[in-house]
């Protein structure tokens, strides 16, 4: 189910289905997390949570943290490989680059057995508070998602 959630002027775009949320880096979520990262996340967060657990009756099972920590670096692995391309114009590296970046844009968040990552964002969401900081204060300055 495709839902968007409108939070501080911004239309999140996201799908949920049975231990699975999708969440979609693009321009709406960077405009979105410019600012106050940490707080912003934790919103995002706790609405699509109580929105799943609504609709599927039972508690999405991922820490907080570690779908922070998970989202944050899909966007910015987005922002970096953006960036990068604006800067690398060459033809067949920008062209790798984009393949690596329909992976980032769209950040699949699912429950242990469903998502064969789920050890690694749980191993890394004690760092959520480093993660946080060193992520870039405004994401689009430069106007590089422009979807």
């Amino acid at each position: 189910m495709d839902k968007i959630y409108e939070l501080a002027g911004n239309k999140i775009k996201v799908r949920l289905e049975p231990q699975l949320i999708r969440v979609y880096s693009n321009a709406q979520l960077w405009a979105y997390l410019d600012g106050k990262v940490e707080a912003r996340f934790e919103l995002m967060v706790n609405t699509i949570k109580a929105d799943y657990e609504q609709h599927f009756g039972k508690a999405l099972a991922i820490s907080n943290a570690s779908l922070i920590v998970e989202i944050l670096v899909h966007v910015y692995c987005d922002y970096l490989g953006l960036s990068f391309n604006r800067i690398i114009q060459i033809k067949w590296i920008q062209a790798l680059v984009k393949k690596l970046l329909k992976r980032a844009e769209v950040v699949d968040c699912g429950e242990t057995g469903v998502d064969s990552n789920r050890w690694v964002w749980d191993l890394l969401a004690s760092c959520k508070t480093i993660f946080t900081w060193i992520f870039p204060k405004n994401l689009n300055a430069k106007n590089i998602k422009r979807h």
